[in-house]
């Protein structure tokens, strides 16, 4: 059966690969991002979810033109920083664009699954809410969205709607290899922490994604499903 999927940041990496997995599938995708990509496999609607206004906006018009079976929280900001430097404005700001977004597109397309009684929110997490240097304001939030996962799983368990969480490691998107060069000391450091020895493959989080998103996932709420290459269980013995 043919749904229809909002997923944001949409634009790159993993929510291009999730996109382009659900438009193959059959889905109806709209994708909310800054800035369109050359190609998008749906409805792509240019917004900056950082405007808290402009997205509301965007996501009421969206909710008028289209049935939202379900929507995926992928939009992120991260901005490291060593604990002691962490500014006040900053962590507002990872805060608010990895947060209020999320809200705003659960929200929008709550009174339609209701009424259908059939919904699927999935909210993109990270293996840095176990703890990683550098990421106060980013594990925070990250940790929030799980927060989320399971406070509206148990509002919604009763009105067909399922809400889960996808928590990735290292994952070798265009950003994340410009900033780890292949053989650079950022790499050996990601890679000392998987045991699986690579980074994941956006496609590789996008089929997790997709799964919470479809029928089969139907009794599945709550949950947080870490897809890291065994990251979030410790180090193996060298």
């Amino acid at each position: 059966m043919s749904r229809t999927f909002l997923v944001t940041g949409a634009s790159k990496g993993i929510g291009l690969a999730l996109s382009a997995r659900l438009a193959a599938d059959g889905h109806h995708v709209i994708g909310l991002a800054r800035s369109a990509p050359g190609e998008f496999p749906g409805t792509f609607v240019p917004v900056d979810l950082g405007d808290d206004a402009a997205t509301r906006i965007t996501l009421d018009g969206i909710a008028q033109r289209f049935a939202l079976d379900g929507v995926v929280n992928n939009v992120g900001l991260v901005r490291p920083a060593r604990m002691a430097d962490v500014t006040l404005s900053d962590l507002d700001e990872v805060l608010r664009v990895n947060l209020h977004p999320a809200l705003a597109t659960a929200q929008a397309a709550l009174p339609g699954m209701r009424a259908r009684q059939w919904g699927r929110i999935v909210n993109i997490s990270s293996l840095t809410v176990l703890g990683m240097p550098e990421r106060t304001a980013y594990a925070a939030a990250k940790a929030a969205l799980i927060s989320f996962t399971r406070g509206w799983a148990l509002e919604l368990a009763n009105a067909g709607i399922t809400v889960n969480a996808v928590a990735p490691g290292p994952t070798e998107t265009e950003l994340f290899r410009a900033n780890n060069p292949a053989g650079s000391a950022g790499e050996r450091r990601y890679l000392s922490g998987v045991p699986m020895g690579r980074f994941g493959k956006p496609d590789e989080i996008a089929a997790a994604i997709a799964f919470l998103l479809s029928e089969e996932a139907a009794f599945m709420t709550g949950q947080t499903l870490h897809v890291d290459g065994g990251a979030s269980l410790g180090r193996v013995l060298s």
